[in-house]
């Protein structure tokens, strides 16, 4: 074994993370959806999420039987909502395809959606003691920092390279504890901002600590300017002070999630709700906009409120429409702005809620 996995593993024995949900009972299907919802998601974040996943869906056949709507009732929250259709749609894949079982080699498990190199590695290692490299972020850190390798890890080459470095680390020995333990020095120790040398095993011969190089690698993504969206949202309530949701696109932006309709700048909210609901309303109130990040730029929700007559209570059967009460717990997944755009109309209509939307 090399003396990098050696001294990994020493420390990790004596300081490694244990006791996450997804260490205990670690199978194929546990480890595959715990590295999901890792995916660039911190694992304090995640551990409440894991929890109730597993409960609602504890083997991949109960995750493939169920509608998607309830698969991102239970994801609403963490966002990368694409992970979550895509750990439904590799579901079903597994239980039509492979008979309930996963399969047991790199090239089988990146055929399944969402699945690339590391996870499927991650899945290997973790849950069956194979060898088979990683490299998600905290593990780029780490060994960008080792051997001090400049240039942004997402650039193919920069990639290549230490795609390289963890072939070569990676021991055939102890490979499960390994894995384990190089993603947990990446959380712990070689964070991203002030990371810990003086406490880690690998500081003796790290190249960029010897360097003073730990501050400034990885190389962070090249600076782009953020673009700034806008979007005009409904918050159309009923007689039932019930909200009216619409069951957005299955692709892009809170796909197959649950929204508040959109309205184009240039259309009225009154001529809107006479083309859709079938009624005429004589005012709406502008409500306070909501700045919401993704990673890739940032979106302002400008909410318009309008209260439907007392003496109308629309009644619809169009597919993917709903009547929503705010003040009781969503059974359908909801974008986590919505949410917050619902929690407030909640408290303004003086309603409780026995619990927040998953």
């Amino acid at each position: 074994m090399n003396t990098f996995a050696e001294r990994l593993l020493a420390w990790f024995e004596a300081h490694g993370r244990r006791g996450l949900p997804w260490q205990i009972d670690r199978t194929p299907y546990r480890v595959w959806v715990s590295e999901i919802m890792l995916q660039q998601t911190q694992a304090a974040t995640v551990v409440p999420y894991f929890t109730r996943f597993m409960e609602a869906f504890p083997a991949v056949d109960d995750l493939a039987a169920a509608e998607l709507d309830r698969v991102l009732g239970y994801w609403a929250g963490l966002g990368y909502y694409a992970r979550a259709r895509n750990l439904h749609a590799a579901a079903r894949k597994v239980v039509r395809d492979d008979g309930g079982e996963f399969p047991a080699t790199v090239e089988g498990l990146t055929t399944l959606p969402g699945v690339g190199r590391s996870t499927a590695g991650a899945i290997l290692a973790l849950a069956h003691g194979k060898r088979a490299p990683i490299l998600d972020g905290n593990v780029k850190r780490v060994l960008s920092r080792y051997e001090a390798v400049e240039g942004w890890p997402g650039r193919a080459a920069v990639q290549k390279s230490l795609w390289g470095h963890a072939e070569r680390y990676t021991p055939h020995e102890k490979v499960a504890e390994y894995t384990q333990a190089i993603m947990d020095l990446g959380a712990t120790l070689c964070t991203r901002a002030r990371p810990r040398c003086g406490e880690c095993p690998l500081t003796a011969d790290c190249r960029a600590r010897v360097a003073g190089l730990q501050g400034v690698l990885p190389t962070p993504r090249p600076r782009r300017t953020r673009p700034q969206r806008e979007v005009r949202v409904l918050l159309v309530t009923n007689t039932d002070r019930e909200v009216l949701l619409e069951r957005r696109p299955p692709n892009g932006i809170w796909g197959g999630l649950y929204s508040l309709p959109e309205l184009a700048f240039e259309d009225d909210p009154q001529g809107w709700c006479r083309r859709h609901l079938g009624v005429d309303v004589r005012e709406h109130t502008a409500g306070s906009p909501l700045k919401h990040g993704f990673s890739h730029f940032d979106l302002m929700i400008h909410p318009l409120e309008i209260r439907l007559d007392t003496a109308v209570n629309v009644l619809m059967d169009r597919d993917g429409w709903l009547w929503y009460n705010p003040a009781q717990e969503a059974r359908v997944g909801v974008a986590a702005p919505i949410a917050v755009l619902l929690k407030r109309q909640c408290l303004l209509n003086g309603m409780h809620r026995s619990r927040e939307a998953k």
